[in-house]
């Protein structure tokens, strides 16, 4: 009841300032249902408040963009996604606070899109602006002709959300012998060591747009560092305990994308490189069960028209180098990505296809939607999240959380 009120005197407040100081405010109002085809569960029962304050001048503006989710019944969840104050100057622009970047061309994938951790509690199934998580920085824009350089600083690192046990998402890891867990290493301490460094150079031409990118980074998810107790008095060792510590680690990654137009076809293409990653092996009385390896990951992508309707594919390869046998994730992971959308009746109702095909462990997502806009503020979609394949697969582990889903959006 405390937060409720909190969150009415806020959104009270913020209504007379914008009054006051002429300050721009949008956003939308949106209810969200899911119910799983097996069970018939609702899988998720959501509304949201996304508010978006806005105020410019000559030099300066501003953006806040609170996020209010109501779950359930009486579940409230307000965050701050977007906070910060743009600076502009004759060359370049300074971007100082709480803002989520987007890089790369990639659809439906974070390849040199990395900046912005993201927020996995509902797997890939939220807006992909939603699932980017702000992130605390200093953004830098140069600007020479065509061409932009792009500095980002991060003093405190934000590591990405992952679903907690109980969650539908939550996919409970086999351990040979119950483990127990050491979160003292889990956290980065905010510091001046501690922080990231991300730079990128852009250019815009009449043949092909292209970016380059690089990071001095953390990486987003936690190695799990095992030492294993092995009871040696049978002759033979026995595993009798595990202890685990989740610690992050630098990551040092390049990479860039590119996108061009031939006759009627866009080509896409995007790849990071990463140095210093670790992996998990299966040797069951190894001390510490890791590999460093370098990673790549890449895509291939195609856009173009088949009469009306917008087509769009791409391959996406990750790739373990000097890949050393007994390693838990697979040398070479192929995935494929589909979309399909036709516009009709004036462009107010939309049809839409798009899947995520795993090719090495055989199994997919598949997302079809319908949109009908009302009218310029208030659309009606309905759609659904199947997934298909094998149980050890990213999208065949969630075979039993296919749903269907209805969302309702007035915009203002």
């Amino acid at each position: 009841m405390k937060t409720k009120g909190f969150i009415l005197i806020l959104l009270f407040i913020a209504s007379q300032y914008t009054t006051a100081q002429n300050i721009d405010i949008g956003g939308y109002v949106r209810n969200y249902t899911g119910v799983m085809f097996e069970q018939g569960d609702f899988s998720i029962l959501q509304n949201t408040l996304n508010l978006d304050f806005t105020t410019s001048g000559d030099k300066v503006a501003l953006k806040a963009n609170p996020m209010l989710y109501h779950y359930n019944a009486d579940s409230l969840s307000l965050t701050m996604r977007e906070l910060y104050l743009d600076l502009y100057f004759d060359n370049f622009d300074i971007r100082i606070g709480k803002q989520q970047v987007v890089w790369g061309k990639a659809d439906g994938a974070f390849i040199t899109d990395v900046v912005s951790p993201l927020n996995l509690t509902e797997f890939l199934l939220p807006d992909f602006d939603e699932i980017r998580r702000g992130v605390n920085a200093v953004k830098f824009d140069y600007y020479l002709g065509n061409s932009t350089f792009e500095a980002i600083w991060i003093p405190n690192f934000t590591p990405t959300e992952t679903p907690g046990a109980g969650s539908i998402w939550y996919v409970q890891p086999e351990f040979p012998v119950m483990p127990t867990f050491d979160w003292s290493k889990s956290s980065v301490n905010p510091s001046l060591e501690n922080s990231e460094l991300f730079i990128k150079y852009a250019a815009l031409t009449s043949v092909i747009d292209f970016e380059f990118m690089g990071g001095y980074t953390w990486d987003d998810f936690p190695t799990m560092h095992v030492a294993k107790q092995v009871d040696m008095s049978t002759g033979a060792p026995v595993l009798t305990g595990l202890d685990i510590t989740p610690q992050h680690h630098r990551l040092y990654l390049g990479g860039g994308s590119f996108s061009t137009q031939i006759k009627a076809f866009v080509l896409r293409g995007e790849a990071a490189y990463y140095n210093g990653k670790y992996f998990q092996t299966e040797d069951p009385f190894a001390v510490d069960a890791l590999v460093e390896k370098d990673y790549l990951h890449y895509l291939v992508g195609l856009d173009f028209n088949l009469g009306n309707v917008k087509i769009s594919s791409q391959f996406i390869q990750e790739t373990i180098m000097d890949y050393e046998e007994g390693m838990l994730k697979a040398e070479n992971e192929n995935t494929m990505t589909f979309l399909a959308r036709y516009d009709m009746l004036r462009e107010t109702l939309h049809l839409e296809l798009f899947s995520y095909i795993g090719l090495t462990n055989e199994d997919a997502l598949i997302r079809p939607k319908i949109t009908y806009d009302f009218d310029d503020s208030f659309s009606i979609l309905l759609g659904a999240n199947i997934f298909v394949g094998e149980e050890d697969g990213r999208f065949g582990q969630y075979g039993d959380n296919s749903m269907g889903y209805m969302k309702l959006k007035y915009s203002f």
